[in-house]
């Protein structure tokens, strides 16, 4: 049987660190060998992992590093993450949101010495999402591109962080950015032709939804994903550790793991 691989959770008592800890009690993939969280933080209770809650990285790991560490903590986990795994050359997949220029610059630096995946959406079906937005947006230069983008009415930011990232795949795709005048964001008023616009729905408790409609004369295309359970982001977090911790030093997204697996795919099928 292969040896699991050694993972820590850091952020382990958030809401996405305790939907990681309940899928991987059941993968036989891994061992999760910690689940780290911020000093003064409420603790697991009696759950599975309870006997392995670590406050945070400390100075000495008091084991053998993990093969991969998940981050779903803050920026100031983040750096403590980023620390930790380029110090001991561990993976790292982190989900975690906020980080300004610098701690992004920080990211991207990592990059070099670690192999890194950090997304704001861990959805697989996103990912396929928006590789097909790009093909649309690239095929339909001129046509109008509509992101409408719905969530719970406890969410603080619009649009979201996904919307914004579909934008910017669209636009790079056609070759300019969200930033530029060919390109709009949220505003009122007549739309350039080939522009790109956000539309924010906040009700309930949506978990996520959006939809990329791009607009001709007389015809529309539309591409959509619907997220039912947040427990989806844990597993794609997973799948991407599980992935992450045999590349080689880099900055990696969902899309380089799903067309990976295309290509091992096609090997095996032709």
């Amino acid at each position: 049987m292969t040896q699991p691989f050694r993972l820590a959770i850091n952020g382990a008592t958030g809401r996405m660190g305790r939907a990681l800890l309940d899928l991987l009690h059941e993968d036989a993939r891994f061992d999760v060998v910690a689940a780290l969280t911020a000093p003064g933080t409420r603790q697991l209770g009696e759950r599975a992992w309870h006997d392995r809650v670590t406050p945070c990285f400390q100075a000495e790991w008091p084991q053998q590093p993990p093969d991969v560490v998940i981050d779903f903590s803050g920026p100031d986990g983040l750096v403590s993450a980023l620390d930790f795994c380029t110090r001991h050359g561990v993976a790292l997949v982190s989900g975690s949101t906020g980080a300004d220029a610098a701690l992004n610059a920080r990211v991207i630096d990592a990059s070099s010495r670690i192999a890194l995946m950090h997304a704001s959406n861990f959805s697989l079906g996103i990912a396929v999402l928006t590789r097909l937005l790009r093909q649309a947006a690239a095929a339909l230069p001129d046509w109008d591109l509509e992101i409408v983008e719905a969530h719970h009415n406890r969410k603080i930011d619009a649009p979201s962080g996904t919307a914004l990232s579909l934008g910017e795949a669209a636009a790079a795709a056609r070759g300019t950015t969200l930033a530029q005048d060919a390109v709009t964001g949220v505003r009122e008023g007549a739309r350039r032709a080939g522009s790109i616009g956000f539309a924010v729905v906040r009700g309930g408790d949506i978990v996520g939804e959006h939809t990329a409609m791009l607009i001709g004369s007389g015809e529309r295309v539309e591409l959509a994903h619907r997220a039912a359970d947040r427990s989806i982001f844990a597993r794609g977090a997973i799948e991407a550790a599980y992935w992450l911790r045999s590349q080689p030093p880099g900055a990696y997204d969902l899309e380089a793991m799903l067309a990976a697996r295309l290509s091992q795919a096609n090997e095996v099928s032709s």
